[in-house]
């Protein structure tokens, strides 16, 4: 039977490298690390990417066990950035040069006597300069190093099993099992069943097989097929996911090996009138993701991973992600196979194409994204293009035709921004950044290519309105404003499937982009995954079951934010059934989803035309019947300002002048009590949320002069399991109504107290509001704390427990 062993902790690293340092146990100077890992800890931004450019060296030493004697050792390697060469006691074994796929490596020809001790070294060389993808031009993002994926030793029977592939259509069920042998001996079998796993019914005897196969494997290739029985389906709403279990059995019947395989029953086609799943159409919302964070850059464990799948799907309410420009940790695939989510995965590579070598190691790349992501039901297409690069038929040819020689069961893409670019793929993937804030968000499929087959929007926005979350109100409005957009004109538009935006979270950059800090301020959440306003458009469009309940008001009402006093267009961004306002605890008017300028959007956000209500009939004697020309008046004024107001409201302040309902200095005191009130008492703004004929959320605007800082964090339970865990930890100011103060831009300082440690700065200010920190488990269980300090003395914290699994 095969054994599975962490291989993470008890490393040693060097920054620098030398030929004499493979072999030597000797481990002078080198850093104790655990995996993942980084080369180097960075900058929150202004850093250069030379600070990881480097060849640096792991080494770790183990001794081989007496058990291990007749054994096949295998060394798995989850990603290295971005060139590893593995050697074992001084012997070259292997080279890999892709800094996004995983890897093995058999140990076993190099390996000591049992009981002697080894020097496995991996020299990592994570410079950009290489001759692989995505390497060779600028890059549109940072690339790290290190080994920072977790790491395993595979103790395996001399004949294994090599892979397992399982496809599905309806109920049936098909698997393609490689044995690691090309002879088998007589009488090998092989043995599988099906049970249920994550979010899958049981029904009847819970130990009860879905399917049951006996057969043969007397070749290195076996193939096997059933109709199973009482599955459900994998959907976006139930991802039933099954476990099929298949042993090897030697001629004696006893298990040699034995492989669990997680996937789900699903059938995926795209057509050119949209994407289907199980034959319901399926409108794709989604975004790209970088797999990256502050300070680690790559090098974040299992549940760091898997918090970001769940912060796509329930905080942003996405049923798609692309996993631009790589494919990313399994750990994150995993959990959107677990919770529903989509994912568009692909090569890596960002718009050069490089000669015969760098080609070549694409097509390797094809080959392991598809061998090592083709089990997840959530994985819908193959990216086999690099992304925005020029047409080269030659070789995408290669990329295509290898990709559906691996798994006939997807179909393939391939990201450009090319309109009537040679179509090789099996669908045409377009970034649609012709939206510059006017007309239509995206542009009819008719106008980019004439394909009959499926068509995908794979990016927009992003850089053509970059946001920070300290950019101005109007900036950071009219930056949600153009998402709703898009997301309202891909409604509208039968024909193109989906869309994936750009993107889900800032990312550190080339000097080549961004903002000349070395962050591209392109996502509707910021490097910590806290949100923009942006964030609420896609997660309105959930229902609250998915992502709760949604009210976000565009504006904190503060008149000093805008030129004169003009307030502008205030929205408000929910998915309640309607919003009550109140001013000075007046109510004002009821808002509706219907009363969204985004008519293909189910929850479009709202524009709020009415502040005033019934106050002017009842307050200022205005006869019913001129009170909409008057507040009509007044909302123009807010948005346009005095110097500013278009002829036609000009037009009507004369009429409204002629018949004696009101004149310049009436209008300006009308103003100044409804709408500016510049020099006089705060106005307070209540909006409550309605689901069921009851409050379900409320946002309170007005005088809210105390900040306050609030942790959140999804785990303050870290679990070791096979290496470190860590806890994404997000800090923002909020006023006394839990309201953020975007313009809060005080420092904070951290420490940390038990079982628990700090990665970045002791120190961090706040940015738009908000910042963040890691905390991390150090090898011992416990309890830790995380104090956080602001710039009046006052203390937060946060508690943390840390088991040993």
């Amino acid at each position: 039977m095969r054994n599975t062993i962490p291989f993470n902790d008890g490393w040693n690293y060097s920054p620098n490298f030398s030929d004499e340092m493979i072999g030597s146990i000797a481990s002078d100077g080198f850093e104790q690390v655990r995996l993942p890992h980084t080369v180097c800890i960075t900058p929150f931004n202004n850093f250069s990417p030379e600070l990881y450019q480097k060849i640096s060296l792991y080494k770790k030493v183990f001794v081989t066990e007496k058990s291990w004697e007749g054994k096949k050792i295998i060394l798995s390697v989850g990603a290295a950035a971005h060139e590893s060469t593995v050697f074992l006691n001084g012997k070259e074994l292997y080279t890999h040069r892709c800094g996004y796929t995983a890897f093995d490596v058999d140990l076993s020809d190099a390996l000591n006597p049992a009981g002697k001790e080894n020097v496995l070294a991996i020299k990592v060389d994570s410079r950009e300069s290489l001759d692989i993808p995505p390497f060779g031009n600028v890059i549109d993002y940072m690339t790290y190093g290190g080994i920072y994926r977790e790491v395993s030793l595979k103790i395996l029977n001399p004949i294994y099993i090599e892979d397992v592939f399982v496809t599905t259509k309806g109920n049936r069920f098909n698997s393609r099992v490689s044995l690691s042998s090309e002879s088998v001996p007589q009488g090998f079998t092989l043995r599988q069943k099906i049970m249920p796993s994550v979010n899958a019914p049981v029904t009847g005897n819970p130990d009860q097989p879905c399917v049951e196969i006996n057969t043969g494997a007397s070749k290195k290739i076996v193939l096997t097929s059933a109709n199973a029985s009482g599955i459900a389906l994998w959907t976006l709403e139930t991802p039933a996911l099954y476990m099929l279990t298949s042993e090897l059995l030697d001629e004696n019947g006893t298990v040699v090996d034995s492989v669990e395989t997680r996937f789900g029953f699903r059938d995926i086609r795209f057509d050119e009138s949209g994407f289907y799943l199980n034959e319901k159409k399926i409108k794709i919302r989604g975004l790209n993701r970088h797999q990256s964070w502050p300070y680690i850059g790559y090098a974040a464990p299992k549940n760091m991973q898997r918090e970001d799948a769940d912060i796509l799907k329930y905080e942003l309410g996405l049923n798609e992600v692309r996993t631009s420009h790589y494919p990313q940790s399994q750990h994150f695939v995993d959990r959107c196979d677990e919770i529903g989510l989509l994912v568009f995965t692909e090569i890596p590579g960002w718009q050069h194409i490089g000669g015969e070598t760098w080609k070549n190691q694409a097509v390797k790349n094809v080959e392991d994204m598809v061998r090592q992501y083709r089990n997840h039901p959530s994985v819908f297409i193959w990216g086999v293009r690099i992304n925005e690069s020029l047409d080269d038929d030659d070789f995408y040819t290669r990329t295509n035709s290898l990709a559906h020689s691996l798994d006939s069961s997807r179909p393939t893409g391939g990201v450009r921004y090319l309109k009537n670019s040679s179509l090789l793929e099996d669908v045409y993937t377009f970034n649609d950044f012709s939206f510059y804030g006017v007309g239509k968000g995206v542009l009819h499929k008719k106008k980019v290519t004439n394909t009959r087959g499926g068509y995908m929007v794979t990016e927009y926005n992003g850089h053509m309105f970059p946001t920070k979350s300290f950019d101005c109100e109007s900036h950071r409005t009219e930056h949600a404003l153009r998402h709703a957009t898009v997301l309202d004109t891909v409604a509208e538009y039968d024909e193109i499937a989906g869309s994936s935006g750009w993107c889900a979270f800032d990312y550190n950059t080339h000097s080549d982009f961004g903002s000349g800090d070395y962050i591209c301020y392109h996502g509707v959440m910021d490097m910590f995954r806290n949100p923009k306003l942006a964030a609420a458009v896609y997660r309105a469009q959930s229902e609250s079951d998915v992502v709760g309940d949604v009210l976000e008001v565009s504006s904190a009402m503060n008149i000093g934010e805008y030129p004169g006093g003009a307030r502008g267009d205030v929205y408000i961004i929910t998915n309640a059934e309607s919003v009550k306002l109140y001013v000075n605890g007046i109510f004002i008017k009821d808002y509706f989803p219907k009363d969204s300028p985004f008519k293909n959007l189910r929850h479009g956000p709202i524009l709020i035309d009415d502040f005033i209500g019934h106050r002017l009939v009842d307050e200022d004697g205005i006869k019913e019947k001129h009170g909409k020309a008057v507040k009509s008046m007044l909302f123009a004024l807010q948005k346009y300002g005095v110097d500013k107001l278009p002829f036609r409201y000009l037009i009507k302040g004369f009429f409204l002048w002629l018949r004696g309902v009101t004149d310049a200095n009436h209008l300006r005191q009308l103003y100044g009590k409804y709408i500016g009130n510049w020099g006089g008492q705060v106005v307070s703004y209540r909006f409550e949320a309605i689901r069921g004929g009851k409050v379900v959320k409320q946002v309170s605007l007005g005088s809210a002069v105390r900040a306050e800082i609030a942790l959140s964090t999804y785990r303050t339970s870290l679990v070791e399991d096979g290496t470190y865990d860590m806890s994404l930890v997000r800090i923002s100011a909020l006023d006394v109504n839990g309201n953020l103060l975007p313009y809060c831009q005080e420092a904070v300082e951290l420490r940390t107290e038990g079982k628990i440690e700090l990665v970045g700065p002791s120190a961090v200010s706040l940015k738009g509001g908000h910042a963040g920190c890691f905390i991390k488990s150090v090898g011992e269980a416990g309890e830790g704390k995380l104090i956080v300090k602001d710039w009046t003395g006052t203390e937060t914290t946060l508690d943390f427990t840390v088991a040993l699994s």
